[in-house]
């Protein structure tokens, strides 16, 4: 994959430091996550530091810094969802399959995200499991459907 970086990073002009977010979206794109050797990479392509890429690539909540899991679980804790319990479920999620947001699992079973909004809101707690949406969520219903995914 590293020749598939080298030919992203290629399309844009060395040292423009204005590109620096679509290169990331580009190289996301095509790797799944922004991997170590990329940010090398657009660092040399672009002259700024490693810390520099990570700390603008940190701030966007689009980017990831771990491989993606088969099934990408994304939590909802906007107002609605927290009211409703999405802490409680964060929590319990966690216990469940032994990560933290921002991680994946030591098999790339799952992924985890917590989101501030999936415009579900009347339909508080909510889960999105790839592009599965799971309203009204309960503990016992999460580890339910947890199981449908491998």
């Amino acid at each position: 994959m590293a020749g598939s970086i080298v030919s992203i990073i290629g399309e844009y002009a060395p040292r423009d430091k204005s590109s620096l977010i679509a290169i990331l979206q580009q190289v996301q794109k095509v790797e799944g996550y922004i991997t170590p050797e990329a940010v090398t990479s657009i660092s040399s392509h672009l002259s700024i530091s490693r810390s520099q890429i990570f700390g603008v690539a940190s701030f966007y909540s689009q980017f990831k810094f771990n491989p993606p899991g088969r099934n990408s679980i994304r939590i909802c804790l906007g107002t609605a969802c927290h009211v409703q319990g999405g802490d409680f479920l964060l929590n319990a999620l966690r216990s469940e399959i032994g990560i933290s947001p921002n991680e994946t699992t030591p098999y790339g079973r799952f992924d985890l995200e917590r989101v501030a909004c999936l415009g579900c809101c009347a339909l508080a707690p909510v889960v999105m499991i790839n592009d599965d949406i799971f309203s009204n969520m309960s503990v016992i219903k999460l580890q339910e459907i947890l199981n449908r995914y491998e």
